[in-house]
């Protein structure tokens, strides 16, 4: 019920909140336990701002990468102020930036709050790619040891384990790198249209420019060698 009336009150204030997870009891906390992402595009309005809500459990490693892909409207900051807090409210990190990463460990169970604010721009909006997750690189392992103390593993099995462990964790951090790559690429296509756009219409203005000043030339050198017909030739 707290929670609902705060999502209630945030509402009201014009502030979106969206939960990535839904609300869990501690009984039921340990079955969520695990290395989770989301990447997706969001517009955040004009003096706006977007919130998102994440589970994490504590000792995890939480991260969050943005990328401003473009403004609409009369809007000419590309800069974006994101903040994410823990579960009692306190601010863990914060950027004004354009294109943001962020990586903190969790030190306490719970959601956590990120928020895109564009406080920057009174009258445009901004597009934004968003990637952000948790990942507990220990777990597995602290798994496999409780594991290993109740049977005897064989060694060589035991070696592939961490080697695939390890090779899991590796993957992703390529996924990571790749998808901030994917958010650039989609920045610079984003800039080739605009830029495509304006070359577009300015020459087409610029034609019309030359074209109307030509005309209004010609009229002008008609005027100049007009004669009256009505009156006699020398």
């Amino acid at each position: 019920m707290l929670l609902n009336a705060l999502l209630l009150v945030l509402g009201s204030q014009g502030v979106w909140t969206r939960k990535s997870e839904p609300a869990l009891d501690e009984a039921d906390s340990g079955f969520f336990r695990g290395s989770d992402q989301y990447d997706f595009a969001v517009e955040v309005p004009a003096a706006g701002m977007e919130c998102f809500w994440h589970f994490a459990h504590q000792s995890g490693s939480f991260y969050l990468t943005y990328m401003v892909q473009w403004v609409t409207g009369m809007a000419s900051d590309p800069r974006l102020f994101v903040t994410v807090s823990s579960p009692q409210g306190a601010l863990v990190a914060s950027k004004n930036e354009a294109v943001g990463q962020m990586t903190f460990q969790t030190e306490v169970t719970g959601f956590y709050r990120l928020c895109l604010g564009n406080h920057n721009n009174q009258f445009g909006g901004v597009r934004v790619f968003v990637n952000f997750g948790v990942i507990y690189e220990g777990f597995e392992d602290s798994k496999r040891e409780e594991e290993e103390g109740e049977m005897v593993l064989n060694s060589t099995v035991a070696g592939i384990e961490e080697s695939v462990q390890k090779l899991q964790n590796q993957i992703f951090h390529m996924w990571r790198h790749y998808n901030f790559a994917r958010m650039r690429k989609g920045k610079d296509h984003h800039l080739l249209l605009s830029n495509s756009n304006y070359v577009t219409w300015w020459s087409a203005t610029q034609s019309l420019v030359i074209l109307l000043s030509g005309y209004l030339q010609l009229r002008v050198l008609k005027r100049l060698f007009r004669t009256d017909s009505s009156r006699p030739r020398c």
